[in-house]
C-alpha cells in the first residue's frame, strides 16, 4: 500500500510550518522523517495520519484522497503512535492494548478469540505480557511507549506511523522497538531524531528544515558532515561501514573541524 503527499501546505497559530512538502513512500520500506525540533516533522506525520487537513495540498493513500475515506477505514489502513499519546482512562495494559482492535469492531463483528489472539502476540511482540494486567497509571513512561507500539500493532493496518516512537526508552529497548518495527511485513514512516538509528534502521530518509524536505534518499547518501552541520548546526563526521551503510560520529565542540571533504572510512 502506497502512501504520498504532494505538496503540503499548513500553518498554525499565525506561523507557516509547512511549505510545499511533496514524499513518497514506497509499499513495504521504513522511510525515517529527520531534522531538527521546529522542522515540522510531527506537523507532517499528523497530515500523513489525517488528523489534520493541510490547507494545501493533498495526502493520498493507495492513489485516493485521504480525505475522502471514513475515519474508520482510515484506521484499518493507518496506524498512528504520537509523540505525546496519553490516556487518562482507568485501564489495565492490556486493555490500552485491546483499543488497537477498535476499527475492526461493530454490530455484526463483535470481540472474538481472534481478537484475544491479536492482542496476545502484539503483547509478546514489545516484551510486555507480564504487565498486561498492571494499572496504565503505575507504568514507567517507557512501559507506556512500548504499549502504545502494542496498540497499533493490534490494530493491524498496513501502514504504520511513529512519531519519534523511542522518547522515554533506554539505548536497549531504542534499538529492539526499531528492529521489531523494522521486521514488520509493514509501510512503517518514523519521525526520529537520532541520526544513527535513521541511518541503522531507515531504507531512506528524508531530511526537513524549516518546513521543506531539504534531501530524500538512502541514510548514507542524505547525511553527509555538510548537511548535518548546515542543518543541524554539529560538527560530525560520517563514517562509511563498507556495506553501503554509516554511523555518525559527532565531534566536541572544542574539538577543531575535519579537514573540508574529508569523510572517515571504517577501517
Amino acid at each position: 500500500m502506497s502512501l504520498s503527499a504532494h505538496k503540503l501546505s499548513w500553518s498554525a497559530g499565525g506561523a507557516s510550518i509547512l511549505h510545499g512538502v511533496s514524499l513518497g513512500v514506497r509499499p513495504g520500506e521504513l522511510l525515517g522523517i529527520i531534522g531538527p525540533n521546529g522542522s515540522g516533522k510531527t506537523s507532517l506525520m499528523s497530515l500523513l495520519a489525517g488528523i489534520r487537513r493541510p490547507q494545501s495540498g493533498e495526502v493520498l493513500l493507495s492513489g485516493q484522497p485521504l480525505h475522502g475515506l471514513a475515519r474508520r477505514e482510515v484506521a484499518r489502513r493507518i496506524a498512528l503512535v504520537e509523540q505525546q499519546a496519553e490516556t487518562a482512562e482507568r485501564i489495565t495494559a492490556r486493555q490500552a492494548v485491546e483499543l488497537g482492535r477498535t476499527p475492526h469492531l461493530g454490530a455484526f463483528s463483535p470481540w472474538s478469540g481472534k481478537d484475544d489472539i491479536i492482542v496476545d502476540q502484539a503483547l509478546e511482540e514489545v516484551a510486555m505480557t507480564g504487565l498486561a494486567g498492571r494499572l496504565w497509571h503505575t507504568l514507567s513512561g517507557g512501559e507506556r511507549q512500548r504499549l502504545h507500539i502494542a496498540r497499533a500493532l493490534a490494530q493491524q493496518p498496513e501502514i504504520l506511523l511513529l512519531d519519534e516512537p523511542t522518547n522515554h526508552l533506554d539505548i536497549g529497548h531504542q534499538i529492539g522497538l526499531l528492529h521489531l518495527v523494522h521486521r514488520q511485513n509493514l509501510t512503517v514512516v518514523a519521525a526520529l531524531h537520532d541520526l544513527n538509528h535513521a541511518a541503522m534502521f531507515c531504507d531512506r530518509v528524508a531530511l526537513m528544515q524549516a518546513g521543506r524536505i531539504e534531501a530524500i534518499g538512502p541514510p548514507a547518501e542524505v547525511l553527509t558532515a555538510a548537511r548535518i552541520q548546515s542543518v543541524f548546526g554539529v560538527t560530525a563526521e560520517v563514517v562509511r561501514d563498507g556495506t553501503g551503510g554509516c554511523f555518525i560520529r559527532y565531534r566536541h565542540p572544542d574539538l577543531p573541524a575535519p579537514r573540508p571533504g574529508w569523510i572517515a572510512a571504517a577501517s
